[in-house]
């Protein structure tokens, strides 16, 4: 591990704003500029075995030395842009794979960063629940923190912010999306 030597912190980016995202994926490449290893693990944005990605953001985190990205969650962009809402049964599944990727992630000593990209709100939509959180910190703190560990999405629970050492809260003012303007590719995935 090439991590810089000292404590190691929670964070939290947390909000119905933009930038939740984007704010865990300038620390990734802050990290991994630094020598730094990463693991981008994001919970409910949809795998493609091909790599055909919704998200923009992997194609470019995928060729940075440092960093590796394991997305989870079934398949929700539509081609037109368009995001399929509701929990299928194979949803809950992908769910509790990411859930078993961040509890092995968090206990080892392989990274110096660990981005729990969209853990909140996998836990708003009722993919996750707020036990599955806490037992990640929980397996965190038994192994001595060993890493930064950041977790973003929509809702935060009492019981993680109390553990949180740093949350930032991104809320809207105001969003084109309120005017119907469809997510775009590469500003919003």
């Amino acid at each position: 591990m090439s991590g810089t030597p000292g404590p190691r912190y929670i964070q939290v980016y947390y909000g119905g704003g933009k930038g939740k995202t984007t704010a865990a994926i300038g620390l990734a490449v802050r990290a991994a500029g630094a020598g730094q290893r990463v693991l981008f693990l994001q919970f409910d944005k949809g795998f493609d075995p091909g790599r055909r990605e919704h998200y923009s953001e992997r194609k470019v985190l995928r060729s940075i030395p440092g960093i590796s990205v394991l997305p989870t969650g079934c398949e929700r962009m539509r081609p037109d842009g368009s995001f399929r809402f509701g929990v299928l049964p194979e949803d809950l599944v992908e769910a509790r794979r990411g859930l078993d990727e961040a509890r092995r992630a968090v206990a080892s000593r392989d990274w110096d960063l660990v981005v729990l990209d969209e853990a909140l709100g996998a836990l708003a939509y009722g993919l996750l629940e707020e036990g599955d959180l806490v037992g990640i910190l929980d397996a965190y703190e038994a192994a001595g923190r060993p890493c930064e560990l950041v977790l973003t999405g929509h809702k935060l629970p009492q019981s993680v912010k109390t553990r949180a050492d740093l949350v930032t809260h991104v809320q809207k003012v105001k969003h084109y999306f309120d005017r119907g303007v469809p997510a775009r590719e590469g500003i919003e995935y």
